[in-house]
């Protein structure tokens, strides 16, 4: 299958996630064509990395003041504050054939379709192994990854107006880690696509730009498309694990 699919869609978390797995499950099985979804978590929401501890990363009375969904990822890495009114999410997948072999290499090659977006919108950006995209030393966009059967599904941000107080009061930072890159609080480690070129930027403009972008960095066309109803019926069949508190604190 060598035509590319775009889908633009939006959801809340347990959906998101149970959308990512499907593609990558069906993609693994050669039953849909590789495809890069960009979504927006509504309502807004936390997730976390499938290894991680939710006590550990999570200020959940926070949250739960907020109105705040919190998600446990398939995917491994960090917990992530995905804010409705600031922050584009996306996905790819695709058979391992079609990406670098080596983890490092294949988490580069899908993220230059995040740093081509950003060269779009005036920025320069630059890929930061493993996973971090930044922009004047500040990370923009992280991503996360996972392989099964034949396929990958990587996923991950794009901050262009993200709350970064809100992310802040919801995501618990080791001091340790903030103290390695020379900050005190995990807000002035990022930042948004906003914040480095000094003007509001909206959603739309965003989307356009990670669609060229990717396709810039594919070297593919990508036709905008629908979940199919085998796609749909596979999420739904998901859905219940990701709404379920035994997944959510299985750690």
């Amino acid at each position: 299958m060598n035509n590319w699919r775009l889908i633009i869609s939006e959801g809340d978390g347990s959906w998101n996630m149970a959308v990512d797995e499907a593609l990558l499950d069906l993609r693994g099985e050669g039953l849909i064509p590789s495809t890069v979804r960009l979504y927006v978590f509504k309502p807004s929401c936390v997730t976390i990395g499938y290894f991680q501890r939710i006590a550990d990363t999570v200020n959940l009375d926070v949250t739960a003041k907020l109105g705040i969904d919190v998600i446990r990822r398939p995917t491994g890495g960090g917990a992530v504050f995905h804010d409705s009114r600031g922050e584009v999410t996306y996905s790819l997948v695709a058979s391992l054939d079609e990406i670098p072999e080596n983890v490092e290499e294949s988490y580069r090659f899908i993220c230059r379709g995040v740093v081509e977006a950003l060269k779009g919108l005036g920025l320069e950006a630059e890929f930061v192994p493993v996973n971090d995209i930044v922009v004047n030393g500040r990370k923009i966009s992280g991503s996360a990854q996972l392989r099964r059967k034949n396929a990958v599904l990587q996923h991950g941000t794009l901050m262009y107006a993200t709350r970064l107080n809100v992310l802040a009061a919801v995501l618990k930072a080791r001091k340790e880690k903030l103290a390695s890159h020379g900050v005190s609080s995990i807000a002035d480690r990022v930042t948004t696509v906003s914040r480095e070129l000094g003007r509001s930027v909206v959603k739309e403009e965003v989307i356009q730009a990670l669609w060229k972008g990717f396709e810039k960095a594919l070297n593919k066309r990508l036709t905008p498309a629908s979940l199919t109803k085998l796609e749909l019926e596979k999420a739904r069949s998901l859905l219940p694990k990701y709404r379920s508190r035994e997944w959510l604190f299985k750690r």
